[in-house]
Parts: C-alpha cells; structure tokens; sequence
C-alpha cells in the first residue's frame, strides 16, 4: 500500500505554504506501510519560535482552502515542536534545535521520500543539506 493520491496533494499544498514562510528542511515521507493512522509525514524546520508560528499557520490556510482542518494540534503553545494532524498526513514544524535532537529522518530513514515539486524539495538532508545546518527549501528564491 502507497500513500493515496489525496495525501500527496495535501503534502504538496503544505510543503508548499512551509516554503512560502521559508521553512528549512521540507521533507516528507510516505509512512503508510508502516503506520495504519496516516499516510504521509511532512517534516519542516522553523530557526525561531515565531517563524515555527507562521509556518504552522500558513499550512492551516492554504490546506483550509483545498477543504480540510486538522483533526488535532499539538505544541502549538511552546512553538518549539507543533504537529498538525490531518488524518491523511501529519505534519511536524519543528524549531531547528529540535529537528536536530529528535532527528525523525533517522526514525523514518526506511520509508519511500515523496517528491516535492522545486523550489520546496531543494534543501533537505537527501539534496545536500541537512536539519538545523540551514539547507532551505525556499531561502534565495525570492
């Protein structure tokens, strides 16, 4: 089983709001092998708190506009970690330090990569950069 047609579309929209409030490090994952409540991770780094704000904030627009609300939001108080879960796809906006320490890609190494459309797939681990060294999906393309 792959992660459904849906779930990437809502990847896509959500890597794509990260990268509009330059979030470092999008990647995602299709974890529906492996896991029976979600079909996507979508993992994105924030340098500060108030951008791990905006960032989190701008994936509720955009995918409030394509028809779907999070079903539950965690860490949104502490903006360090927040995790949005939208049934289909869960997303993590991490501040970079805990990108760093907690390392999901080093968790979720095993499972297929869902290409992103450019410029929000340049910059992750897997094209050179790495979590919390500045590689960026969306940085210089403004």
């Amino acid at each position: 089983m792959t992660a459904t047609q849906r779930a990437v579309e809502l990847v896509e929209i959500a890597a794509a709001a990260a990268a509009d409030k330059l979030a470092s490090d999008i990647i995602a994952y299709d974890v529906s092998e492996q896991l029976v409540i979600t079909d996507a991770f979508l993992l994105c780094s924030g340098s500060n708190d108030r951008q791990v704000r905006a960032i989190v904030d701008e994936i509720e627009e955009k995918l409030r506009k394509a028809g779907v609300r999070p079903v539950r939001r965690e860490g949104e108080r502490e903006g360090r970690w927040v995790l949005l879960d939208y049934l289909d796809v869960v997303v993590h906006v991490q501040h970079a330090e805990e990108r760093v320490y907690y390392s999901l890609e080093r968790l979720w190494k095993d499972c297929p990569r869902i290409p992103l459309p450019e410029p929000v797939g340049a910059g992750g681990p897997a094209a050179g950069g790495s979590a919390g060294t500045g590689g960026t999906a969306a940085r210089g393309q403004r």
